[in-house]
Formats: C-alpha cells, structure tokens, sequence
C-alpha cells in the first residue's frame, strides 16, 4: 500500500472486508493502514480489533461495522452506480494514492476515466464576485486547452463556476457527504451535468450527512487529487486556505490568482 507496488484487484470478500473495517469504530485511514499493515488483511485485523480494545482499556469492545450492514451499502451503491475502488487498485486515482491518509475506499460516481487525467484544484470564496467568476471562468478554460481536469468541492461561488466551466473538458466534484447528500442541496442539478462527463468521489458511506469537521476532511482529498490548487478570493480562515495549508503538507503546488488585484485597481476611482 505504498508508491511503487502494483495494483491489484480486490476479491468481493476482501472489498466486504475493506468495507467492515473502514467503517468500524475509531477506524480512519492512518489506522486503517497501520492495521493492514500489521495484521496483513482485512480480516484479519476485524478479527483482532475486539483485543485490540480490551488491551487498550476499553470499557466494551469497538463497534464493528457487521457483515449485513456492509452487503447493504455495496448492494445501495451498486443501484446508484457508485464504484468501491480500494486503495491497492488500478482505478483508483493515482496521485491521491500517495497522501498518507488516502481513504482506504473511495466512492466514485459518473465517469471514472476523468480521474486518469491531470488535475488542477480551483477552489475560493463561497461569496464569490463577479469579477472572481469571470477570471476563474478564464482560468479553467486555459488549463483545459493545457489538458487538466479540474478539481473543486462543489461549494458555491469559486468551486461552482469553475466546475460550469469545465463539465465539457473534465471535472470531478468532491464530496463532504454520501453521494446521495449533494451539499449544498441546490447544486444537484449541477452535480448531474457533472456526472454526464466527469465524476463525483467520496470517502463518506450513503446517507452521511455532511457536518463542519467533514469539510477539511474533504478538502484534503482535493488538493490530494491534484498537481496544484489555485485560490481564488480566499477570506481569512476560510475552507479554501485549509486546503492550501493541505496541499502544501502533502507537497503540492499553491498558487494564488492575482489577476484579481490588478483588476480591481484599474477599477478604481481616481482622485
């Protein structure tokens, strides 16, 4: 599960077992790695994981997600065309394989060949100006000329209008939330133009509603996808400036749209 193994492909009863795991208790991606790692398979550490939490002091084992519960949302996904592709497998997306907390299964929807292409992250304020849609409109139509896809989070704004501006050439919409809990709730429809060409991917299990700590979850996964992230009009604080923090912890490029600036001073009233 590092840079430079081969891709395999997971058995149904390993991607069950995947599955169980990532979904039990106090299991996230580092843990989920540390266990398979140790245990070597799945299995295995499900197996462990009830010793596991009696040596570390726990007053009742871990909730472990079951068997049934883990058919049910392969077999939902499986109606709603969402893919399961684990870590160690061909389709998943290459550059997110090597941050360290890569999701052990990513949920993919839509067109899974966009994910094979080369990725910017375009992603800014929410309360985006008009001036800031119109150079992120520009922005994504240069680097789909270049032959990038763009990666955003489907937020309003910045992300909305650099996801409009490249459904035709490929874009994947990541998600805060199951698949099934497009947020915010008025961008279904643009997540639907989205999937006619490019995709939609999440860590979060159907029905996961997304909540504030989900966010930074997401944002990593954006900038993980990507050879760099733009920000476009990033307020103090804000999603879009965690996930240029992100990006440079996992060693990729930041760069900040100043066209904004210059604009904004030929717009200036002069005394």
């Amino acid at each position: 599960m590092s840079e430079g193994i081969q891709p395999i492909r997971l058995t149904d009863e390993q991607r069950l077992d995947w599955l169980r795991l990532i979904r039990s208790q106090n299991v996230g991606p580092r843990t989920f790695r540390a266990l398979l790692n140790h245990f070597g398979g799945a299995r295995a550490a499900l197996e462990a994981l009830p010793g596991l939490a009696r040596r570390g002091g726990g007053a009742s084992g871990p909730q472990i997600c079951s068997r049934e519960q883990a058919e049910r949302e392969i077999e939902a996904c499986a109606k709603l065309g969402i893919s399961l592709v684990a870590l160690v497998e061909a389709d998943y997306p290459q550059r997110l394989q090597m941050i360290d907390d890569a999701p052990p299964l990513l949920a993919i929807r839509g067109h899974a060949g966009v994910l094979t292409m080369p990725f910017v992250a375009i992603v800014g304020s929410r309360n985006a100006s008009a001036a800031g849609v119109k150079i992120t409109e520009r922005l994504t139509r240069a680097l789909a000329q270049a032959g990038f896809a763009i990666a955003s989070g489907l937020a309003r704004g910045i992300d909305a209008a650099g996801h409009r501006a490249s459904v035709a050439t490929g874009t994947v919409a990541v998600l805060a939330g199951g698949q099934d809990r497009v947020y915010p709730p008025e961008h279904v429809e643009l997540l639907d133009e989205i999937l006619t060409t490019g995709s939609a991917v999440t860590e979060m299990p159907l029905g996961w509603e997304p909540r504030a700590r989900d966010f930074p979850r997401r944002n990593r996964l954006i900038s993980g996808l990507s050879l760099g992230v733009v920000i476009v009009e990033a307020a103090k604080r804000s999603g879009s400036l965690i996930t240029a923090r992100l990006a440079l912890e996992q060693g990729r490029e930041v760069l900040r749209c100043r066209a904004l600036r210059s604009i904004r001073a030929r717009r200036a009233p002069t005394a």
